[in-house]
């Protein structure tokens, strides 16, 4: 048991030792990576951008139609089949 706790300890040294190579490495694989991101040119973003704010507003309707109906629903239940 002591042994394992000694040998945690120095494997927790070493990964202290070797952080500095590590992040570096990190870094640089995260450079390397950026390097292959393409972005969207400005008519892209605005087209995807005003197919969304579309969508948005059309399902907004949707919903606000569906509530009014479940709420109207819901009322006449309440109010006409109690006796």
């Amino acid at each position: 048991m002591a042994k394992a706790v000694t040998m945690a300890r120095e494997d927790q040294g070493n990964r202290m030792m070797q952080f500095p190579a590590r992040a570096k490495g990190f870094l640089t694989d995260v450079r390397n990576e950026m390097r292959k991101v393409t972005f969207p040119s400005r008519k892209e973003v605005q087209a995807t951008t005003t197919v969304v704010i579309i969508t948005v507003i059309l399902f907004g309707i949707y919903f606000f139609i569906i509530d009014q109906v479940i709420a109207k629903g819901i009322n006449w239940v309440l109010h006409h089949h109690v006796r």
